[in-house]
């Protein structure tokens, strides 16, 4: 059962306004399962929004990490540490190395999809100068945009069996997320005034420890307890209740003791290919651009031949939750077709048969069609 750590409301709601994040993107994925029924996205080397329970509605605006030193260093992944992504072939995990400008560390991290569960793993090793990572304070930070909304988001932090966790819920949709490393200090706050952005950036580290915050945007922040190590796993899960969210990031965790970030994701989308009679790329059109265009192509759609723009909301950066229906991750009609035909290219049939049959039954009487489907 969960217990709700107490009841230290953070200040400064609702927060600032709620936005997206750009379209540009470094790569999506998903474990190719129709199981998970969760999609991420990557921007600027870091985990942006994630799709769930199907590929139109993003819960999550962004998840990245935080650094400090408590003696005037503060490092925030996004911004201040290059970085290269690489696909883990032949799954749609990414790996994303990070460098610390003065060379005094660098973290490597694994972002894949749990292929039988809603929950998404990102796995860092921290590497470095010892002393260095001695005083190092690592913290992740998520901004929730639950239901497509970044407004009136409740976040929490809660304990399950032992473990503390940060939360968070709107219109009965909840987000869990936890470490295998454990966190030693958890907050929740308004973003703009009480998150942990804020706290770290001008404390110099992790001060704020609030309980809860509600009906706003709000943000999730925790330091990481890396006392005994420098490699762990984070879990996002999502679930339409706080023990169905808990239970398969806990059931993810268990399955990874089994079965590494690498083979898991491989495994997910060996199940996703084999219900495709896409002919293989790697002979026909080319090899891995080819191969990884088809995973791309296939991993957008949750209704047989309903195949969405892109995972991305163009402009996100400057869209609120006021500015109307929109963004690439609904069926626009034009790119469903050119989706279609780029795997009849392939010498898919398939898809592009469930694609027509998707159109002829919202044909319009006139022989249109809807320019969006949602």
């Amino acid at each position: 059962m969960a217990h709700f750590r107490g009841t230290n409301v953070a200040y400064g709601a609702p927060g600032d306004e709620a936005r997206w994040t750009e379209a540009a993107k470094d790569g999506v994925g998903t474990a190719h399962s129709f199981g998970g029924r969760v999609w991420f996205t990557i921007g600027h080397g870091i985990l942006t929004e994630v799709y769930y329970p199907t590929v139109d509605r993003p819960q999550l605006r962004d998840l990245e990490f935080l650094f400090s030193d408590g003696d005037g260093l503060f490092l925030e992944e996004k911004r201040d540490l290059a970085y290269q992504v690489e696909r883990i072939a032949p799954s749609q995990g990414y790996r994303i190395t990070r460098n610390d400008p003065k060379g005094r560390f660098s973290f490597t991290k694994e972002v894949i999809a749990d292929p039988t569960r809603p929950c998404v793993l990102i796995h860092p090793k921290m590497e470095g100068n010892g002393d260095f990572l001695r005083t190092l304070k690592t913290y992740v930070l998520c901004n929730p945009h639950l239901e497509v909304g970044g407004e009136n988001n409740n976040a929490y932090v809660v304990e399950v069996s032992g473990r503390k966790l940060l939360v968070a819920e709107k219109e009965d949709r909840w987000l869990a997320i936890g470490a295998s490393c454990g966190f030693s200090r958890l907050s929740c706050g308004y973003v703009g005034s009480s998150d942990g952005y804020t706290d770290i950036q001008e404390n110099g580290g992790m001060k704020f420890e609030f309980d809860e915050a509600k009906n706003g945007n709000v943000a999730l922040t925790a330091e990481l307890d890396l006392s005994q190590t420098q490699e762990f796993t984070i879990g996002v899960a999502f679930g339409e209740s706080l023990p169905s969210a808990v239970s398969s990031l806990f059931q993810s965790w268990a399955l990874l003791i089994k079965n590494n970030a690498r083979c898991l994701s491989i495994n997910g989308n060996r199940q996703r290919m084999a219900c495709t009679p896409c002919m293989e790329p790697a002979e026909t059109m080319g090899g891995s651009s080819s191969r990884v265009t088809i995973f791309c192509l296939l991993m957008k759609t949750t209704v047989p031949g309903a195949f969405v723009a892109s995972l991305t909301i163009p402009w996100g950066e400057a869209r609120n939750d006021k500015s109307g229906k929109g963004g690439y991750h609904l069926v626009w009609t034009r790119d469903m077709v050119e989706s279609a035909m780029g795997l009849l290219a392939a010498g898919d049939t398939c898809g592009p048969t469930r694609a027509l049959i998707y159109l002829a039954a919202r044909q319009k009487e006139d022989g249109g069609f809807p320019r969006i489907s949602g």
